[in-house]
């Protein structure tokens, strides 16, 4: 028992000393997780979009017209930047990307109103970003509900104070949202990617490790050989150097980023870390199992790479899991970072306890077991060839050399 804790200690030494000689993989497993989240917290600092600079074509020249652009330029979603005169100026404008709305106010505008007619007000968006129709749209869509309760009143007949008080508000509400209380794109968004984070830098690093040890220990295959002869104790000896780096990524994402980017912080720190242990081990054992498709250090990066927006989209967090093809939601359960996504985002953004979360916890104690599985066999399989190729070896035959592990 001790000679194999020491074998474990060894390959796990061995491994520690690969990680922190070879500045690709410590670039990937350190400072990508690192710089990461502040990059991308970076970027969605701002939370929602505000002011989008919008042109507003009034054709009806009237001051109740007026008075709606006014309204419009005052909400925080949109900023009037341009009183066109018509709309062919405002596409112009579109085109050259000075504004990202169009409002028109047709000429029928005041006449309508003073008619009791219902009047239309046309809204143009440029869609490249849902951003801009989300602050535009609801920014309209408000200085509308705010004219309609004036219009009640000034246009319609008046009453008392207080009747005139329940005419532009019949029905008192207050919204209040839940959990991402901005609103904002940076607590919808920063959640599911942290943990994304870390399973993508996991299979890189893990990935670029393996393909190093392809392609430096080729010739020193037997003596290799003498230590990496179990495939148990050989995959948790590779996996204890990288679950401890990550364990303090994990923590370092979890407590500094939420608090230095301000993202919704409702989660209990041991139930955190109670979810946090499967999801590591689950990356580590399936970026082993991917390992073994990699022959050179730089396919990880085209495979990994590649994957990891598909990988966001299918886990159900950024679209619905309800409305995904049967297909890529069957696929997703092969992903930790699918429940990992769905258990940090509930902790961290709703404050859910360990009963909440416990699906998640299972599932990725499955994947655990199976990825472990599937890494033992192919192993297994591995060492086979290699102490076949090195009865080859000592008999002087070098051609086709290449170490598989």
């Amino acid at each position: 028992m001790i000679q194999k804790f020491l074998r474990i200690i060894s390959i796990a030494g061995h491994e520690l000393y690969e990680i922190m000689h070879d500045h690709g993989v410590l670039t990937f497993i350190l400072f990508l997780p690192l710089a990461y989240p502040l990059v991308y917290g970076a970027i969605y600092h701002t939370e929602v979009m505000t002011d989008v600079p919008t042109a507003v074509v009034d054709d009806s020249k009237s001051s109740i017209a007026r008075d709606f652009a006014h309204r419009l330029d005052a909400t925080q979603g949109a900023r009037v930047v341009q009183l066109c005169t018509d709309m062919n100026q405002a596409e112009e404008l579109m085109r050259q990307m000075k504004v990202y709305a169009i409002v028109h106010i047709p000429e029928s505008f005041e006449r309508d109103i003073k008619r009791e007619r219902q009047t239309r007000i046309g809204l143009y968006i440029n869609m490249a970003s849902s951003l801009y129709y989300k602050g535009v749209a609801l920014a309209t869509n408000m200085t509308v509900l705010d004219m309609n309760k004036d219009i009640s009143i000034n246009y319609l007949g008046a009453g008392t104070k207080q009747q005139n008080k329940v005419a532009r508000q019949p029905i008192s509400y207050y919204y209040t949202p839940l959990y991402n209380t901005q609103s904002g794109f940076a607590a919808f968004i920063m959640p599911p990617v942290l943990m994304l984070i870390l399973q993508q830098t996991l299979l890189l690093g893990i990935g670029m490790s393996m393909g190093r040890a392809r392609e430096t220990y080729r010739r020193k295959m037997h003596t290799l050989y003498q230590l990496y002869q179990r495939p148990v104790e050989i995959i948790i000896g590779k996996s204890i150097p990288y679950f401890a780096l990550y364990l303090i990524m994990a923590v370092y994402m979890f407590t500094f980023i939420t608090w230095f980017f301000g993202l919704p912080s409702l989660g209990n720190y041991l139930t955190y870390l109670v979810v946090i242990v499967p999801y590591l081990l689950a990356c580590i054992f399936m970026g082993v199992v991917l390992s073994c498709l990699v022959y050179r250090r730089e396919d990880c990066i085209m495979i990994f790479v590649s994957l990891s927006v598909p990988m966001l989209f299918v886990s159900g967090v950024i679209w619905p899991a309800s409305h995904e093809p049967a297909f890529w939601r069957y696929v997703s359960y092969c992903l930790p970072s699918t429940f990992g996504m769905h258990a940090y985002v509930r902790i961290q953004s709703m404050g859910a306890g360990f009963a909440d979360v416990y699906p998640e916890f299972r599932a990725l104690w499955i994947q655990t077991a199976v990825y472990f599985f599937i890494a033992y066999l192919l192993y297994r399989w591995r060492l086979s060839l290699i102490k076949k190729k090195l009865i080859t070896l000592f008999e002087g035959d070098y051609e086709n050399e290449r170490l598989l592990i």
